[in-house]
């Protein structure tokens, strides 16, 4: 049966990060941090700063941007399922995400991207390429 101890009170953001499962790696969520993908109540933050219950995190991995609110700390890694309940992600955060998503699916020039492009597509896109409008 685990206590909880006063270190689990105290955790790193990196750490903490990692243990919610945002990043594969401790050295990842360093690495993000350091380079101003992780903000904390809308201010730029540092690896070693220690996250309490009701901050406002803002975390950017690949394409997504999250707004998540810190529920619960931990610094051990575990399933899924129990590190989900260490945050809780703003109804607004999850409405952008899905509409940032769909434009994603959406593609470009509002082409479809099965397969190779036709002859006709093709043409297109060496026209747009060059400088020329398609017409």
């Amino acid at each position: 049966m685990a206590q909880k101890t006063e270190e689990d009170d105290k955790v790193r953001l990196d750490k903490w990060l990692w243990a919610a499962r945002f990043y594969k790696t401790r050295a990842l969520a360093k690495a993000a941090i350091e380079s101003g993908k992780v903000h904390c109540r809308g201010e730029r933050c540092k690896p070693g700063k220690e996250p309490r219950v009701g901050d406002e995190l803002q975390i950017r991995v690949g394409f997504d941007e999250r707004t998540v609110v810190v529920q619960a700390l931990s610094v051990v890694r575990r399933g899924a399922p129990e590190a989900q309940a260490l945050y809780s992600e703003t109804d607004a955060s999850i409405a952008k995400r899905e509409q940032a998503a769909a434009q994603r699916k959406a593609g470009a020039l509002g082409m479809s991207t099965d397969g190779k492009p036709s002859k006709k597509q093709r043409r297109d896109l060496f026209k747009f390429r060059d400088g020329n409008a398609p017409e």
